[in-house]
């Protein structure tokens, strides 16, 4: 059968140390790919997060709950008016956004329908 393309020609294998400054300059290209191409290392001390918004430790779920609920009710009235405020495609974004927000609220709404507190 006869082959359309032909074998590529044989190469001997050659070593990139033959001159003798190549070891040099390969380590020294090595070296200047490392710096700007490589990762950044995290340092050793991890990242302290932020305390200034923390929800406290003794905090019930119950209560948990009925503050997300809130807070989802009160963002789907914001987007709501928002909303109003616009035309075209820009209101459809927003009442799509209010759309995700209420089913989350409804969400957390049957969660805490169905909270048995202990």
């Amino acid at each position: 059968m006869f082959k359309i393309t032909p074998n590529p020609p044989e190469t001997d294998d050659v070593s990139p140390y033959e001159a003798p400054g190549s070891k040099k300059l390969n380590e020294a290209a090595d070296r200047a790919l490392d710096y700007y191409l490589k990762p950044v290392i995290p340092q050793d001390t991890p990242r302290k997060p932020s305390t200034l918004y923390l929800i406290a430790p003794d905090a019930s779920n119950e209560t948990l709950l009925v503050n997300a609920c809130e807070s989802l009710a009160a963002a789907s009235v914001m987007l709501s008016d928002f909303a109003g405020q616009l035309n075209g495609p820009q209101r459809n974004t927003v009442l799509g956004i209010q759309n995700s927000v209420m089913l989350g609220e409804l969400a957390v709404n049957r969660m805490l329908d169905n909270f048995v507190p202990t």
